[in-house]
């Protein structure tokens, strides 16, 4: 009989509605994938590599020429320069990551500040390890961070500090305002910081991107995670990696290599000669801005009020007023009878608070979005006229 090392791991809620969505054939705007083509070019180069052999193990941290680009690349961007050979680390996937750094960082009875909603692999990762989450609500419906609530958390168990900017499931990013709030929490303590960036480039409305690796007082304690996979559109490949200082890498490696040891070589090598093309990734702000404006014109025509996204490709819409249904149980009944599959997002919350919002996923061809936007115009017509509102 196997005993559980956490009784309240459940099956991610992404793989519960993706499996309803295939099975009730409805549009699946809930796990966070696009639906859009992959570049030939990157495909091409994939295909190169495997075909002149580069299709055993790579070195454990990755191979050397896509970490010397990576190092290139946020030192333009960011103006911090990671060394290639020992603070720049490839791993299978932005989630992987996740797991390799929460493993090496917490032990037995230290507390985890998480921001919720928050994604839903980092609390069990911490509970797994014999970390206590503490969980600091982020303020509805802008989901502005409240730091005097921060600094009551903090205390001698205070281990890590879990941001994610742009958030995922909220679409919130990290202001200036914000940063200074985390430069006066953490001064004077030991606490790590885990810097969630897998939405680097998809920030909204002219704004920037506030990485960690900006400023050096808290890069020198942090670990940043990002995911090649929201970059090129190939979530599949689970290719991602984490930059840190070198005494920190040097500990987190430990642990990746026994946990994947390395990832795919050829995939590497294409993403490495790729990354020459930097338009690639410095045009996808204002692409998916482009989606997000037609989804939500079309959801303020139907009548709902959102607040927009600042980044990522996810847009929280409430249905306060419309339904006595929990979150979850209307993003089954849309799901089934209406044919749009979302995420609830009581599901963010470790306490799964029932908060009237579910979480849609823009990244999808416009006809999809305006076949997805008619049958959520069914269902609001249809509960308006449940309640006598029409």
């Amino acid at each position: 009989m196997i005993r559980a090392k956490d009784p309240n791991i459940k099956t991610s809620v992404f793989a519960v509605m993706t499996k309803a969505a295939q099975k009730y054939n409805a549009i699946n705007l809930s796990q966070g994938f696009p639906d859009f083509e992959i570049s030939k070019d990157l495909i091409s180069l994939v295909n190169k590599y495997m075909l002149t052999g580069y299709n055993q193990y790579a070195p454990m941290p990755g191979i050397l020429p896509l970490r010397e680009k990576l190092s290139q690349k946020i030192e333009k961007l960011y103006k911090r320069k990671y060394n290639p050979e020992t603070e720049i680390t490839i791993t299978s996937g932005a989630t992987q990551a996740l797991h390799s750094v929460i493993s090496t960082i917490v032990n037995d009875g230290d507390e985890v500040i998480i921001f919720e909603p928050a994604y839903d692999s980092y609390a069990p990762v911490v509970r797994l390890n014999g970390g206590r989450p503490v969980f600091v609500r982020l303020n509805y419906p802008d989901f502005e961070t409240d730091w005097e609530k921060v600094n009551k958390m903090i205390n001698s168990k205070t281990k890590l500090i879990i941001i994610n900017s742009p958030q995922n499931p909220s679409g919130k990013i990290f202001s200036d305002e914000d940063i200074s709030n985390l430069k006066k929490v953490v001064a004077g303590t030991k606490i790590f910081i885990l810097s969630d960036e897998v939405y680097e480039h998809i920030i909204f409305d002219n704004k920037q991107h506030n990485s960690i690796a900006k400023y050096p007082e808290l890069a020198e304690r942090s670990i940043l995670v990002f995911s090649f996979g929201k970059v090129y559109n190939a979530t599949g490949w689970k290719l991602g990696y984490f930059v840190a200082p070198e005494k920190i890498t040097e500990e987190i490696r430990k642990i990746h290599q026994f946990t994947v040891f390395s990832s795919n070589t050829p995939i590497q090598y294409a993403v490495s000669e790729y990354l020459d093309k930097e338009e690639e990734y410095l045009k996808l702000s204002g692409f998916f801005q482009d989606k997000r404006d037609f989804f939500n014109e079309m959801l303020k025509e139907i009548g709902f009020e959102i607040v927009p996204a600042q980044g990522t490709y996810f847009q929280t819409v409430s249905f306060s007023g419309l339904t006595d249904e929990t979150d979850m149980q209307l993003a089954m009944r849309l799901t089934e009878k209406f044919g749009v599959a979302a995420i609830p997002m009581s599901s963010f919350y470790h306490n799964e608070e029932n908060t009237k919002t579910l979480r849609f996923c823009f990244a999808k061809k416009d006809d999809v979005l305006k076949q997805a936007a008619d049958k959520l115009d069914d269902f609001y017509t249809k509960a308006k006229k449940q309640l006598n509102l029409f």
